[in-house]
Parts: structure tokens; sequence; C-alpha cells
């Protein structure tokens, strides 16, 4: 791990607790209080910094697979409460963005299958297997877009980049992952996307104090929450 210093502030924690405050300030602009769009621009801080962790989680775990099946059960777990939250019942119009980080991880995987090792002689990867794993990766986030997960194609995208950056300067690594989502998703509030730079580029490369399950229990927690709180207030 490189020498850090004290600009570099924040561990993995850290930044999903920055993603996860983000992430409730925007559903509660969007189910509570649509017209206060300032709301939802906080909230566009949530998707970069999630999609970086995703891709440092599938870098660091000890067992990939145990981390996909992992994400996979709390899309299943998420689905119900994401869709009373959003829309009231339980339909197959919108999936969660578990179940896209879900694909996203089966795409990075795909990707490194296919890519295979450096060549002994060269010490770099094979050109032609790495055009096929890139196409691999963008035929997931096609399957992403068809089955409506949550930012579709674009998250999917995103934590490639991330990951395909991940051995360049610490400073430049989270650039083009942030740029795909600030340049492809431009609309309305979507235009603070590009600030989520800011705490990535303070990313100390540090796990932090871990909370394994945080963010797993939280997601579909805090929408459950937030569905209860609207029926009550509905009520009233």
């Amino acid at each position: 791990m490189e020498k850090t210093n004290g600009i570099r502030c924040l561990d993995g924690t850290m930044l999903k607790i920055i993603a996860m405050i983000s992430m409730v300030i925007d559903h509660v602009g969007d189910m509570f209080f649509p017209d206060m769009l300032w709301l939802r621009m906080v909230g566009r801080f949530a998707m970069p910094i999630f999609a970086f962790c995703i891709t440092e989680g599938y870098i660091h775990t000890r067992n990939r697979n145990k981390y996909l099946l992992r994400m996979g059960i709390f899309a299943l777990v998420s689905e119900v409460p994401f869709d009373l939250a959003f829309e009231g019942n339980i339909n197959i119009t919108h999936q969660n963005i578990m179940l896209t980080f879900f694909i996203a991880i089966l795409a990075l995987k795909l990707f490194d299958l296919i890519r295979g090792s450096k060549k002994d002689i060269s010490g770099k990867y094979s050109i032609g297997r790495t055009l096929l794993g890139i196409l691999a990766v963008i035929g997931m986030a096609v399957v992403a877009l068809l089955v409506k997960a949550d930012y579709t194609f674009f998250a999917v995208i995103a934590v490639f980049l991330f990951y395909v950056f991940k051995d360049v300067n610490h400073y430049v690594r989270p650039i083009p992952g942030v740029a795909f989502l600030a340049l492809t998703r431009t609309m309305g509030y979507y235009c603070t996307t590009g600030l989520s730079l800011v705490p990535l580029m303070l990313y100390n490369g540090k796990k932090g104090k871990g909370l394994k399950w945080l963010f797993y229990v939280f997601y579909p927690g805090h929408l459950l929450l937030l569905y209860v709180l609207k029926l009550i207030l509905a009520g009233n």
C-alpha cells in the first residue's frame, strides 16, 4: 500500500458512512419532499462512492465468490422494501441497487476470468482476451439495463472503471468512473455527481473499523423504515 499523507483522511468505513448519509437524504427527498431538489443533489454523492467501495471490496475480499453470494442474498432481501418504499407495492418495474452491484461484481469476475493472467515474457495481459473481457462487462451492463436494476448500465460500467484504473495514481484513479457517471447523467439534480470526487480523493486506502454488515443491513432497513413513516404520515 502506498504511503498516505494527512490530506487523505478518509478510510473505507468513513466513505461508506458518507455515502449512506447521502443516500438517506436522497431517498427522503424523493419520497417526502420531491420539490426540494437540493436534497436530491446531495444524494448524488452516494452512487459513485458506493460503486468505488464495491470495487475496493472486490479487490480486497478474501473470497470473491462469498462476496458475490452475499450481495446476491441481500439483493433479494432488499427487493420488497425497495418496491414498497418507491412504488407502494411489490412489482418488477424497477430493481434495487444491490442487484446492480451483484451484476457489477459478476462482471468483474467474468472480466478477470476471460482476461486471464499476464504473459510470462512481456508481463502484460493479452490484448485480445482483454477486449473479450471488456465485451463481457458491457454484456453484463446490458443485463442490468434489461432487468431494470437501479442505475442500470451506468453503475456496472462505473464499477468496472474504478477497477481497471486501480493501479494508477491515487488522485487519478476515481476520475474515469466519476466522470462517466457525471457526463452520462447530467440532467437536473445529477449535476452534483462530480463533487463525489472530493471524498474519493481523500480516501487513504485503509479499510477502517470494518462494520462489514452495516451497509448490507442498513440499505433494506432504512427503506423499510421510510416506508412505514410514509404510511404513518399518510394515515394522519
